[in-house]
């Protein structure tokens, strides 16, 4: 039987993009087709107002990245926001990417802000603290493609770290059995990062741009990351301590 995962969209690619990529939404159904465990997808741009119907039932609702700021003033942001407290006072599971895992860090008790450290781009690798039984296959350490100059600066109370790096600390983390957010984006592939990084040369300076093309000779571990996340929905909190 397969998950039912609701994709809520939280922005639209820019024109030069859309021919080859679509939407996140699209290359996050693209992505999860590459883990084993079966998965239907439904998508909402939620910047355009789009929601599911109440009497839709999912095992999880995933954020998706977005060129907006998670702590922004948006009337969209504002709604979402008050859409995802709902759902996770009702106890759905939540994803988060990038600008999900700001916004839901946020939106539950902790800080998101302008990183002092300047725009992350290009791949990035972290360090792991923990292994839970839903992190299969294992890795050593997380290599994953990043677009981002937020980041989150205090988790909120009950989260765990589950990775980090001396650039960017909160950069993965899970509260209990029920949210499970991710700075980078397992969705991104090498052509797409590029992509972006053309055209923000200008905007990340020479330095920065050259870093970020550099690092886009290493393997990246989003497909890995997608298991994890599937794992994370089918996982039973009952059915193991962890």
């Amino acid at each position: 039987m397969s998950l039912r995962i609701c994709i809520l969209e939280t922005d639209v690619l820019r024109p030069e993009l859309v021919e080859q990529y679509q939407g996140y939404g699209r290359m996050f159904e693209q992505l999860f087709a590459r883990q084993p465990i079966a998965a239907e997808f439904s998508t909402y741009n939620v910047m355009s107002g789009d929601y599911p119907a109440d009497d839709l039932k999912f095992d999880a609702y995933l954020v998706t990245g977005s060129k907006a700021d998670s702590f922004g003033s948006d009337p969209w942001i504002q709604t979402l926001k008050t859409y995802l407290l709902k759902r996770y006072e009702l106890g759905d599971k939540l994803i988060g990417v990038c600008f999900g895992h700001q916004l839901l860090a946020l939106l539950l008790g902790g800080k998101t802000e302008r990183a002092i450290q300047g725009w992350g781009v290009g791949t990035h690798r972290y360090t792991l603290a923990e292994q839970t039984p839903w992190m299969t296959p294992a890795v050593e350490d997380l290599t994953l493609l990043i677009s981002h100059q937020d980041q989150v600066t205090a988790l909120p109370a009950n989260a765990t770290v589950i990775a980090s790096s001396d650039f960017c600390q909160y950069a993965a983390y899970h509260i209990n059995h029920q949210v499970l957010c991710f700075q980078g984006h397992p969705e991104f592939i090498h052509d797409y990062s590029r992509a972006l990084l053309d055209l923000r040369q200008q905007h990340l300076g020479e330095q920065v741009y050259q870093k970020g093309v550099a690092s886009l000779d290493q393997q990246h571990h989003g497909v890995t990351v997608a298991e994890w996340m599937m794992r994370f929905v089918a996982h039973k909190p009952d059915a193991a301590t962890s």
